[in-house]
């Protein structure tokens, strides 16, 4: 199939199939004309990479899983590290958006909202130190 056809079976753009192969993370065959021509296996690797893609895979993780995939003698104690290691990663960036919406709701409620100019908010953004609701100092 065409890439136009390999797009709407995989709900990629042609762009970014372009794009995998260019980084050759999934390569189509070329018909004698040079146009590209994806067989079921490469419709197969593209669906894989948008689900890991989908999942916050970064591309050489994508690479190192499809490799895995395509390797019949892989232990699965390799595939699960790279999981462990995005799964840690992303609990690490829960936590920041924790911290940063536990920080920006302290700032907020401690806004008056009215007519004067003095507001923690802008205190915040400035690095002014404030005490936080647990009586600590913490920079906003």
């Amino acid at each position: 199939m065409n890439i136009g056809d390999a797009a709407k079976a995989t709900n990629l753009s042609p762009k970014t199939i372009r794009y995998y192969e260019s980084i050759n993370l999934v390569i189509a065959d070329r018909l004698s004309n040079g146009y590209r021509d994806y067989a079921d296996a490469h419709i197969h690797k593209l669906r894989f990479v948008q689900r890991a893609r989908g999942l916050g895979f970064s591309i050489e993780d994508c690479r190192a899983l499809l490799s895995l995939y395509e390797d019949r003698n892989r232990a699965s104690a390799e595939v699960k590290n790279i999981a462990q290691k995005h799964l840690e990663e992303i609990e690490a960036k829960i936590n920041e958006l924790q911290d940063l919406q536990e920080t920006l709701s302290h700032l907020v409620a401690h806004c008056a909202g009215d007519h004067r100019p003095d507001c923690p908010i802008m205190d915040g953004l400035s690095g002014t130190v404030h005490e936080t609701a647990k009586g600590t100092s913490k920079l906003h």
